[in-house]
């Protein structure tokens, strides 16, 4: 399988790579998670983002948009994902994750490729992240995200809740999909002498005073962002298949 590109993909990413960053870890480093529970994850990862490179390529073949698109809304993913708050008991830090939006915008699948283009950068270039952990860490975020903040947007809809409350509970919901998945990844290859399901609960404990404030402002972010596009470009929405409501 041949995977191509498009250049402007990259270009709106690498852009952010001129600017500092403290070298604090951020999503799950290197040395958390034992080797095996690693492998684990990248597993279950990898048919994911082999459908989502495919799926991106026949897309692009029959939607010009969809590359500037994925620029920009990977540009806002590796941008929201570079703001760590460090939570030392738990290995990882807390942060924005962005891809609520990019799967309302793009859907699941664009997103999931979307994010193992951010984490790939931040882990090879910035020390965010981890090599060995990547599986791991496009699992929660990519995938756990992703699909959590489009099937909440679209649940949300189907039941007659406007588009901006839609979008917040996509935002809301992804990021907080994003750490129980983290917090369960750390359960599993951590827990020891001690229970699954106890060591779950610390770790989703040590998340709660950055990641519950956290995952509101990104309901409002996303919840905003949607708003914004729908009063400027409702037509750019319609384009991408989200409904949008019409003024009265």
């Amino acid at each position: 399988m041949r995977l191509r590109f498009d250049p402007a993909f990259f270009a709106a990413l690498g852009m952010f790579l001129a600017i500092p960053h403290a070298a604090s870890a951020m999503h799950l480093t290197d040395g958390v998670l034992p080797g095996p529970w690693c492998a684990v994850w990248t597993a279950v990862a990898l048919p994911f983002v082999v459908v989502a490179v495919r799926r991106f390529q026949d897309r692009r073949r029959h939607d010009s948009l969809s590359a500037p698109l994925a620029a920009m809304a990977g540009a806002a993913v590796f941008a929201l994902s570079c703001m760590p708050i460090p939570v030392p008991i738990a290995g990882t830090c807390s942060h924005p994750c962005g891809t609520g939006l990019a799967a309302v915008l793009l859907g699941p699948w664009a997103a999931v490729l979307i994010t193992v283009v951010a984490l790939a950068i931040q882990a090879l270039f910035l020390a965010h992240g981890g090599i060995t952990t990547f599986g791991a860490d496009v699992l929660s975020m990519g995938i756990a995200g992703s699909f959590t903040g489009y099937f909440a947007f679209r649940i949300a809809r189907h039941a007659g809740i406007s588009l901006w409350g839609a979008a917040f509970l996509a935002g809301l919901l992804s990021d907080w999909a994003t750490y129980a998945t983290t917090a369960a990844e750390i359960a599993f290859g951590l827990h020891g002498d001690r229970s699954v399901l106890s060591l779950f609960v610390t770790v989703v404990a040590a998340f709660v005073p950055t990641q519950l404030p956290l995952g509101i402002l990104e309901g409002f972010l996303t919840g905003g962002a949607l708003a914004f596009v729908h009063e400027r470009r409702p037509d750019l929405l319609s384009n991408l298949g989200i409904a949008v409501e019409k003024a009265s």
